[in-house]
């Protein structure tokens, strides 16, 4: 009973953190929220009895995964959609807006509101320049800064080599300065 017990602490824990990851890659909340449900029901049903030290890591493989299939899923139904939709040349295109949501700790929830929102605003600037970097450097960069997982876990969840996620996160790092840099901020 406690394993399961843990395993919903686990999961709770981590829910806030993978949504965002699946948010700045597909982009689609609704789409986020289901890729985010869909991996904790793998971790839960294939890798439940598994030690809990070992859950990080598969749920990171796990939501990876499930986030690359997603591309591929929505490439195909892109490519269907664009020759079907020269049938028909009238036909407008919506998309949702991106919406990004600023997370707030219990100690910032005690800060003056001048200061809420200037870390609201600056989260804000931070996850736009973050959703602009390249899919690879987007998910090493997350793994290892925000997951803070070690370069050989973020290497084994990301299926290359040490030295590559070493480079991801480096030139995203760089990127991300350099950009808030050009909008005046200084970390």
């Amino acid at each position: 009973m406690s394993s399961r017990t843990e395993l919903s602490n686990f999961l709770a824990g981590i829910e806030r953190r993978a949504f965002k990851q699946a948010m700045f890659a597909i982009r689609n909340e609704e789409t986020a929220l289901d890729i985010v449900q869909d991996a904790m029901m793998r971790l839960a049903e294939k890798y439940g009895n598994r030690p809990g030290a070992e859950w990080p890591m598969l749920f990171q493989r796990i939501l990876q995964n499930a986030i690359r299939d997603c591309y591929r899923r929505s490439k195909v139904r892109s490519l269907w959609t664009t020759l079907l939709s020269s049938l028909s040349p009238n036909e407008n295109d919506d998309t949702d807006p991106l919406e990004t949501f600023a997370g707030e700790n219990e100690s910032a929830a005690l800060a003056p509101p001048h200061q809420q929102l200037e870390r609201s605003q600056l989260l804000g600037i931070i996850e736009k320049e973050i959703e602009k970097l390249p899919p690879r450097q987007r998910e090493a960069f997350l793994m290892r800064y925000w997951e803070e997982m070690n370069i050989a876990e973020t290497a084994a969840v990301m299926g290359c080599t040490e030295g590559s996620v070493k480079t991801h996160c480096s030139r995203a790092t760089h990127t991300l300065a350099a950009a808030l840099r050009a909008k005046g901020i200084e970390l």
